[in-house]
C-alpha cells in the first residue's frame, strides 16, 4: 500500500508546489517520484505474474511512470529559468488524471466484491 501512496503523494506535492510557484521544488518532487513510480509499476506487474487480476493497474502504473519521466525530462532544462514547459505541466495533470482512474477502478472493484 505504501509503495503506491508514495508516488501519488509526490505527484500531488509537485502539483501543489507548481501552484504555489515553487517550480524547483516541483521538479525535485517529480524526480523522487520516478523511482517510486517504477517500484509501484514493477510491484503491480509482479502481482499480475502471480496471477492477480490487476492488468489494468499494471498498465496505469506504467503510464504514470512514463508521464513522470517525460515531465522530469522537460522540466530539467527549465529549472534554472523558473518556468514550466507546457508539456511538463500537461504530463503532471495527466498523472493526476490517471490516479483518479486508478481510484475509480479500485472503488468499482471493491463495490463489485461486496
Amino acid at each position: 500500500m505504501a509503495r503506491r501512496a508514495i508516488p501519488v503523494g509526490l505527484v500531488i506535492a509537485a502539483a501543489a508546489a507548481d501552484g504555489a510557484g515553487f517550480h524547483g521544488v516541483a521538479f525535485y518532487a517529480l524526480l523522487l517520484a520516478v523511482p517510486a513510480a517504477a517500484i509501484a509499476a514493477l510491484d503491480a506487474f509482479g502481482r499480475v505474474l502471480d496471477g492477480a487480476d490487476e492488468q489494468l493497474h499494471a498498465l496505469l502504473w506504467t503510464v504514470v511512470l512514463a508521464l513522470v519521466v517525460v515531465g522530469c525530462a522537460f522540466r530539467a532544462a527549465a529549472v534554472a529559468d523558473g518556468a514550466v514547459p507546457a508539456l511538463a505541466r500537461s504530463a503532471l495533470l495527466a498523472c493526476l488524471g490517471v490516479f483518479c482512474v486508478q481510484a475509480a477502478v479500485s472503488a468499482a472493484r471493491e463495490l463489485r466484491g461486496r
